[in-house]
């Protein structure tokens, strides 16, 4: 039985993202669900837990879409129905990214 280690809550959120790792080309991934101080994502490759990689994804809001890039580190990535269950926690949300999702949450 897996324990819950996430630590606000969760919001579901189903778009594409990239995912760029230094030193790897970027991968297209989906989006999961979302929470203030991370990111869920589905990938057809494994990320290693620990690494540090730039996140983009658009989050809708109120109406209108904003794009949001965010440096975010690798926390967990098990295999799960052919893909990668990978979750991010953030390291850098700016502000205006900070308000966005904060609105999105709601």
């Amino acid at each position: 039985m897996l324990n819950e280690q996430r630590q606000s809550q969760r919001k579901i959120l189903k778009v594409k993202a990239v995912v760029v790792v230094d030193g790897f080309a970027p991968v297209t991934v989906r989006t999961v669900d979302i929470g203030s101080s991370g990111i869920c994502v589905m990938s057809p490759d494994p990320i290693q837990v620990g690494v540090d990689a730039l996140l983009r994804f658009n989050l809708p809001v109120e109406g209108s879409v904003t794009a949001i890039e965010v440096r975010s580190r690798a926390s967990y990535c098990i295999l799960s129905h052919g893909d990668f269950k990978v979750g991010f926690n953030f390291l850098n949300l700016s502000l205006s990214g900070m308000t966005q999702l904060a609105k999105f949450m709601r």
